[in-house]
């Protein structure tokens, strides 16, 4: 988008972060996400965000009751009950249900944020507004802010409705019962409600629904009024952070996957930043603490039933690691009993769990699969982060032999059903996903355009360059771009890369030449933010981008 764009933040003018964002983002060293936050976080929905809201059969909402309190809760309906006539508006066709904490709440005028999450394919988007008008068939929605997410923490669970008309009861309190301390200790996934409003007018203002996720456990029960969990680093702009650092008023809600039932929360939240029981959280940043005012229960109140646990399907075991470049290695995987793996779609990840050394738990991590799809194996190439902690447990501890547990490969970040032209763009480690749509589309019969673009540092940091040169040799329809950010001394422009820079959707524009072309981008959010913009400046519709973060 350019600055004369009616949809655009004034040209980027206003922060899309308020004040305590900013001041979480200063003290965690992430301001930089200043530079490019605006360019994707918009005062409309995408194309992409209203479809998506439009096929989810329910959302996550959170607003204030009477006394100010924030609570976080679920609409559901059938597919369309939510729908966006508009870029900048939404209508649902539905209401919390009687005895919720959010009866009554969601009146004109009234500051609500939505989180809409595909439990099957770990996508998420999050919307941020104004109900404009409110009845007894539901509310419509007047967006102030769009994003979409990164995919960490969710756990896939496949869903279904109920055929029974759902007869549940509401229980208020405000110590936990056993029954519920058993619920908060055995969960995986929890929604926060939180928000902040200032003087005056900000887009940044409002209330937000977010989502954390980890292994079972990992939220801890102090007392009957106090639960505790740990928070991990995640799409950087620590809006449930900011907003609890200027307002500590927090909700918290828990499903029953397989009863349909809520537990809601609400609270005021402390952050500690440096305690000593970080430890006992590795990948941890910091340490919530809520302490609970007051407890809604509501026993099977939704039709919707999802998969109760996302259970491991495959023990997997690891039978060769190839070092790809510097820091990235390949891990390839057979099913640890002789069988037949599930397939999967060029472009999707790998949902994965590994021990932590000396009983320290599980961690759930998702690699994009690098290898092709009709492979017997799995393959994921993984870049070592040296703070990242699954990374770190890949690269230094397993060796071949080693086992670990995987769920279904996942994400909707496949390869279109058309022929069309394609443009496959990756920056660093983002590589990994476009190897695996290259060996798919290296086996079409087809004469269909195909650009590989792949920007890195340098020749050391690089990984599958022979892989992708062999792919597309013989193929006069699939052309190969490199560019090298910091090309070294030994690196040979027009051998091992084909130009110094950066990736720019000019560039990207002007290679393909194409209207019916379609741009897949998978690299940091930064990059994705840069280039999706450069190229709706270039005239490329949104409908014809598809991105994927890591």
């Amino acid at each position: 988008m350019n600055d004369t764009d009616p949809h655009s933040f004034g040209a980027a003018t206003a922060s899309p972060f308020h004040e305590g964002e900013q001041l979480v983002q200063a003290k965690l060293g992430e301001r930089d996400i200043e530079t490019w936050a605006s360019r994707v976080i918009r005062p409309f929905m995408p194309d992409q965000h209203r479809q998506f809201f439009g096929a989810l059969p329910f959302l996550i909402v959170s607003a204030r009751d009477a006394s100010g309190r924030p609570w976080a809760s679920v609409l559901e309906g059938p597919e369309g009950f939510a729908s966006s006539p508009d870029p900048e508006s939404l209508t649902i066709t539905a209401r919390p249900v009687p005895g919720d904490a959010l009866e009554g709440a969601l009146t004109e005028g009234a500051d609500i944020g939505l989180l809409g999450i595909e439990l099957a394919t770990r996508r998420r988007n999050r919307v941020n507004g104004t109900v404009t008008e409110s009845s007894e068939g539901g509310i419509r929605f007047a967006v102030v802010q769009s994003f979409g997410n990164c995919p960490q923490y969710i756990r896939e669970r496949a869903f279904w409705w109920s055929p029974e008309a759902p007869d549940g009861t509401a229980t208020r309190g405000t110590v936990l019962t056993e029954g519920q301390k058993d619920w908060i200790a055995s969960a995986d996934t929890f929604f926060l409600a939180t928000g902040y409003r200032g003087d005056g007018h900000d887009p940044a203002f409002g209330m937000d629904a977010s989502h954390r996720g980890g292994a079972r456990g990992f939220v801890e029960v102090l007392s009957g009024t106090k639960i505790r969990f740990p928070d991990y680093a995640g799409n950087r702009y620590y809006n449930t952070l900011g907003n609890i650092l200027l307002d500590a008023r927090t909700g918290l809600l828990f499903l029953d996957y397989a009863t349909g039932s809520l537990l809601q929360l609400t609270g005021r939240a402390t952050i500690d930043w440096d305690s000593a029981d970080m430890a006992r959280f590795p990948g941890a940043r910091q340490l919530v603490t809520l302490d609970i005012d007051e407890i809604v229960e509501l026993s099977s109140v939704l039709r919707l039933r999802w998969q109760a646990d996302a259970d491991a399907v495959r023990s997997l075991r690891l039978v060769d690691k190839i070092r790809e470049s510097s820091d990235v290695t390949s891990f390839v995987f057979e099913a640890r009993d002789g069988g037949a793996l599930p397939p999967f779609e060029a472009g999707q990840h790998l949902p994965i769990e590994l021990t932590l050394p000396d009983g320290a738990g599980r961690i759930q991590r998702s690699y994009s699969l690098s290898g092709a799809p009709d492979d017997a194996r799995y393959h994921i190439s993984v870049k070592r982060d040296p703070l990242g902690l699954g990374s770190r447990l890949l690269h230094d501890t397993h060796a071949v032999g080693a086992t670990i547990d995987s769920r279904m490969p996942a994400g909707d970040f496949v390869l279109p059903g058309t022929s069309g032209p394609l443009v496959l763009v990756s920056a660093g480690i983002g590589v990994t996903p476009m190897l695996s749509m290259l060996h798919a589309l290296a086996r079409e019969d087809g004469q269909r355009p195909v650009w590989f673009v792949h920007g890195a540092r340098d020749g050391d940091h690089h990984p599958f360059r022979d892989e992708v040169a062999k792919l597309i040799a013989g193929k006069p329809n699939f052309r190969r771009h490199t560019l090298y950010s910091r090309p070294l001394a030994s690196d040979i422009q027009g051998r091992d890369f084909d130009a110094a820079g950066h990736i720019t959707g000019g560039f990207l524009a002007a290679l393909a030449n194409r209207q019916d072309a379609g741009y897949f981008l998978c690299g940091p959010a930064a990059f994705l933010a840069e280039v999706k913009s450069e190229l709706e400046g270039e005239g490329v519709p949104e409908s014809r981008i598809r991105s994927e973060t890591f």
